[in-house]
């Protein structure tokens, strides 16, 4: 593990909530958003209605910029984000999960949480000069983002579909 688990569950879903705006959108219903609160263990208010659906989806070009930028700017964006939110670190720990980091309450609206959370993993990121674990897809077809937990730094692809496309396409060159 590179980062503490929070950090890098909180990375994970911010990339895939990004990633769910490429085609094609895979955040367009209510299920798919109670899936994905479900798979990455969020807790707190979920309303799982239309509004809230809307509200998630709304964060999708944020969090890109957020991800996406120069250490300065993700810094400055990331501090944005916690001010605007109130954000005060508390450590907790609920169900199977030990201490980690809640910086907002409970009844937080959903989005707010993805935000505020999202902010606090790009802490450690920024601190340690780690961004470069955060790039675009190496597919020339994909804006996806890509986030390398490797030891070797070696992943370039957003999903196995981009890598598998692309892997063919360089075995049906070198047949050539």
């Amino acid at each position: 593990m590179i980062f503490a688990h929070d950090t890098e569950e909180s990375l994970l879903a911010a990339v895939e909530l990004v990633n769910s705006a490429e085609e094609p959108d895979t955040l367009t219903e209510i299920d798919q958003l109670d899936a994905f609160f479900a798979e990455h263990v969020y807790t707190g208010v979920h309303t799982g209605d239309a509004a809230e659906l809307a509200a998630v989806r709304a964060l999708r070009a944020p969090l890109r910029r957020m991800l996406t930028s120069d250490r300065d700017t993700t810094a400055r964006l990331v501090n944005e984000t916690l001010a605007k939110h109130r954000a005060v670190p508390q450590l907790v720990r609920h169900g199977n999960v030990d201490y980690h980091i809640h910086a907002v309450p409970a009844e937080a609206p959903f989005p707010v949480r993805i935000a505020v959370e999202t902010a606090m993993a790009l802490i450690d990121l920024i601190r340690t000069d780690e961004l470069s674990r955060l790039s675009i897809c190496a597919d020339d077809t994909c804006e996806g983002i890509v986030l390398d937990l490797s030891r070797n730094r070696s992943r370039r692809y957003c999903s196995t579909a981009c890598g598998n496309r692309n892997a063919v396409a360089a075995y049906r060159a070198r047949r050539k």
